[in-house]
Parts: C-alpha cells; structure tokens; sequence
C-alpha cells in the first residue's frame, strides 16, 4: 500500500518546475527563437503590404476575387503580427495560469 500513495502523490505533483540553468545552450536557444520571431515579424510586414497592393489594386480595376484575397491577407498579416509581437507575453500569462492549477 505504501508504494501505491508514493505513485498517487507522484501523479499529483511530481515537483517539476522550470530550471534556467537547467542545460547548456540556453542563451543560444533563446537568440534563436529570438531571431525566428523577427523573421516572422518582418515577413508579416512583407505579407500586410503585398496583400494592401492586391486589395487595393482588386477595388480599382473591379476584381472582387482579388479584393477579398487582399482583405483576407491584411487581416491574416495583421493576426499573425499581433500574436508574433504578443508571445512572450502570452506565453508568459498562460504558463502563470498553468502553475496555479492544482
């Protein structure tokens, strides 16, 4: 019986919790997803401004397929600029909620 409630209180809290010297190469991996989410902020301003140029050009020569390809484009560039900007703050609110679940 006494294995099992060490199983039991193994399940529950194992006592796991994030360590930042943990593993060589942190600050390398943090430089790199750094750089990747520069990378992708800077291809969102490619994609807002190519997708303002269909939509615009699509209103003025009465192509409404490409005006709403353009407007899909804006908004999708827009979202993904908003939530590559927002990361680490979202990351970061969700990971603080996640240790207050019991």
């Amino acid at each position: 019986m006494y294995l099992a409630d060490q199983v039991i209180q193994l399940a529950y809290d194992p006592g796991i919790k994030p360590n930042e010297g943990g593993l060589p190469g942190l600050p390398v991996l943090k430089h790199v997803m750094g750089s990747i989410n520069l990378y992708g902020i800077i291809g969102s301003v490619g994609s807002l401004a190519i997708s303002a140029g269909v939509w615009a050009w699509g209103h003025h020569s009465g192509g409404h397929q490409a005006e709403a390809n353009g407007k899909k484009g804006v908004l999708v560039s827009s979202g993904a600029a908003l939530l590559l900007g927002a990361a680490n703050g979202l990351v970061a609110f969700f990971s603080g909620l996640g240790t207050q679940v019991h």
